[in-house]
């Protein structure tokens, strides 16, 4: 469908497909499985040795993440415990030699062994009566079909309990019994939810508000002048971007370069990159916003950083640590004339420290200015 693949594929103007999209996902994982995602790396830095045109020196980097989505279907909770049940009754079926529909007879499962549950179920899903039915009638099935399966003959028995094992997974994530003992939905979403049969590892996520992601997120830390991609990482999509640092650590340190700038947005503020750099490290990123209310934000408050002293907008002074929260004394708070502008506890004002305080401090100081806008722009080359 799209002649930049045709050029690649070496098929332009072929009107019928040579083969699926699936096809380069399983040759993708081949050459993963083989070690040739780490060998184009190893080629590159050949080439940098070689060349000499590319090498050691100060990095200049972005990073930034990007939707990668799963390789199996997303599906509801009916639809996944009944694709997981097929799987295992199709697993014994081949085994035998035998069709789905004979096995599924026996094992009493014919309901999920169509090309659609929803269609054999064949209710009015608007219905919610009728939708707490069907989810009773499919754990029924699933009761059933993990029954029979510890019936069978050893070998055939390995083959489908872990497809089994997987359905029953999904019923304790997401079924529980109501009050007359009928399956029910939880509410709300399970931590580390499983959403899909055939990609056990796909997760939900967001990238942002607006954009949500089934599967994972890619991490990409791009050179600044020579645009090669320097490092990589990919995490569950449900995980924090930080968490990947060390990763892309790893990719750095087998590379002769130092890094010097690293532009980021603030969803890696908290990673390993950011609270261990070197004094040599200069970190572009847009700063947490402040929050206004009707009283003194933390900004109204001095950070004296070589004494580690906080003073507020009264001149009381206390010692600070990052990373802590600073309580002024309730009696000197009580007393003070500013109080209605700066709290309403009972106990005297706090004021949480960052671990990196004096970072954002610097961030949002210097997106105050023209010349620090048009840095955290450059960010947008990854």
């Amino acid at each position: 469908m799209d002649r930049r693949w045709q050029l690649v594929l070496d098929c332009l103007d072929t009107e019928q497909p040579p083969f699926s999209k699936g096809t380069l996902v399983t040759f993708r994982k081949r050459l993963i499985d083989a070690q040739m995602d780490r060998r184009l790396i190893e080629r590159t830095i050949e080439l940098a040795n070689h060349t000499q045109e590319f090498g050691s020196r100060s990095l200049r980097a972005a990073l930034d993440s990007s939707p990668l989505w799963g390789t199996g279907r997303v599906e509801e909770t009916h639809n996944l415990i009944g694709h997981a049940l097929k799987k295992a009754l199709r697993l014994v079926a081949k085994q035998r030699g035998e069709t789905v529909a004979d096995v599924s007879h026996e094992a009493g499962a014919e309901i999920v062994c169509s090309s659609s549950l929803k269609a054999a179920l064949d209710r009015d899903w608007d219905q919610v009566e009728q939708r707490k039915e069907v989810l009773d009638l499919v754990v029924q099935v699933l009761y059933a079909v993990d029954a029979w399966v510890q019936t069978l003959e050893h070998e055939e028995r390995e083959l489908a309990q872990p497809a089994v094992d997987t359905a029953k997974l999904v019923q304790e994530q997401d079924v529980q019994l109501d009050e007359n003992h009928k399956a029910c939905l939880i509410k709300g979403v399970a931590k580390d939810r499983r959403i899909s049969i055939e990609d056990a590892e796909m997760r939900h996520g967001r990238k942002s508000r607006s954009v949500r992601v089934d599967g994972y997120k890619r991490h990409v830390l791009h050179d600044l002048d020579t645009g090669l991609i320097r490092a990589v990482g990919i995490t569950f999509a449900n995980v924090p971007e930080a968490s990947v640092t060390r990763e892309i650590s790893a990719d750095l340190e087998r590379q002769p370069v130092m890094l010097k700038e690293l532009h980021i947005d603030r969803a890696y503020l908290s990673s390993h990159l950011v609270r261990e750099r070197s004094d040599e490290v200069e970190i572009y990123c847009k700063a947490w916003p402040v929050c206004e209310g009707k009283r003194f934000s933390k900004q109204a408050f001095l950070l004296d950083w070589d004494r580690q002293i906080i003073r507020c907008p009264a001149h009381q002074e206390m010692p600070f640590v990052p990373g802590g929260v600073v309580h002024f004394p309730k009696d000197t708070c009580v007393q003070c004339p500013l109080k209605t502008q700066c709290t309403t506890s009972a106990k005297g004002r706090s004021v949480s420290i960052h671990p990196d305080e004096a970072l954002l401090i610097e961030l949002r100081e210097r997106q105050l200015t023209p010349e620090g806008r048009a840095k955290l722009r450059v960010r947008v080359a990854v």
